[in-house]
């Protein structure tokens, strides 16, 4: 009887030990599906995946807008999306995305890293509508550039009135193209270029990542050009359902993401390069500052409203301080 009692308990250990073994569907939103680096990314994260206690099958998107809708209705445990979008579920991993905070690769390399670090673990965690959300990685897809249909755009006084296609979720994009005196049109991510490409706004502003795919070269044309001063950085969130996976996990993934960024780098310097030079358009100093200047202005009112996380613009002023310290906003508090 005893015997049989032991034997009971060893099958039912090893039945618990088997379902440790989490197995959970992930959206994955790429604008070129699984085709695109970011879904080659996560692919790599997969086949790791089960060494952190989680069987992954993830679910491709083109449609960033019904990625998140399958994962609002349950159908994914975890997505990777626009920061722009996942701002929603971490405000503070999404703000690393604010309006003209990360001028260059190499400061954004560093805020990704800073994000993900242990020492941030406890800020990556987020209660939304009762359930608990915690990011798991960082990708970056590129800095954003303004392009436009007219090569005379390019200056802050130039486009007021221009038709500026935006992303209609995301507040800070609106605030800005209205802040500038351009007439803001209101878009999604799939819709967005092909807007411009057919005429119905001026300007759009994109990273290189979409310029062949999306045919932006089309919307050009012989007069357009791109304007070669970053705007926004744009990155990727892992965000999971924190119930669905198993402790520690979300941690061994955001290492993994840091081991990543070298590489996802050298992605973004190689497709920004592709961009012919015939297109580039680059600012006098004057109009440099002049960006400079209304970017800083927008994110400290976008701040104020609680669309960015405080302590995340004071970090990035500081990285941006650190490589121009002679920039004009390094004396200048309120960040």
């Amino acid at each position: 009887m005893k015997k049989g009692i032991l034997t009971l308990s060893a099958l039912g250990i090893w039945a618990c030990s088997g379902q440790i073994q989490a197995k959970v569907n992930v959206c994955v939103f790429d604008l070129l599906g699984k085709a695109g680096e970011s879904y080659k990314l996560i692919e790599e994260w997969a086949l790791l995946s089960k060494t952190w206690g989680a069987e992954v099958n993830l679910l491709p998107y083109q449609d960033e807008a019904k990625a998140e809708k399958d994962f609002k209705g349950g159908v994914c445990d975890a997505f990777y999306m626009t920061s722009m979008r996942a701002r929603a579920y971490s405000k503070f991993a999404g703000s690393i995305d604010a309006l003209g905070g990360v001028p260059n690769n190499s400061i954004a390399q560093k805020a990704i890293a800073y994000v993900l670090d242990k020492r941030n673990a406890r800020r990556l965690v987020t209660k939304v509508g009762g359930e608990s959300y915690e990011v798991a990685g960082i990708g970056q897809i590129g800095s954003a550039y303004i392009f436009v249909k007219d090569r005379s755009l390019n200056s802050v006084a130039e486009v007021k009135a221009k038709k500026f296609a935006v992303l209609h979720y995301d507040r800070a994009q609106k605030q800005m193209v209205e802040r500038i005196g351009a007439k803001p049109v209101m878009s999604d991510i799939s819709n967005f270029v092909r807007k411009f490409n057919s005429g119905e706004v001026d300007l759009v502003a994109a990273p290189a990542y979409a310029f062949k795919p999306l045919e932006i070269h089309k919307g050009l044309g012989s007069q357009g050009g791109m304007i070669d001063f970053p705007v926004v950085n744009v990155t990727a969130d892992l965000v999971l359902r924190q119930d669905k996976f198993p402790e520690g996990y979300a941690a061994q993934s955001r290492a993994w993401f840091v081991r990543q960024l070298p590489k996802s780098f050298a992605m973004v310097k190689r497709l920004e390069a592709e961009i012919p030079a015939k297109y580039k358009v680059a600012l006098s100093k004057e109009d440099q500052a002049a960006y400079q200047q209304l970017l800083r202005e927008g994110r400290m009112d976008l701040t104020a409203q609680g669309v960015y996380d405080a302590a995340m613009m004071t970090v990035l002023k500081k990285a941006r301080c650190t490589v121009e310290r002679t920039n004009f906003e390094c004396s200048l508090g309120g960040e």
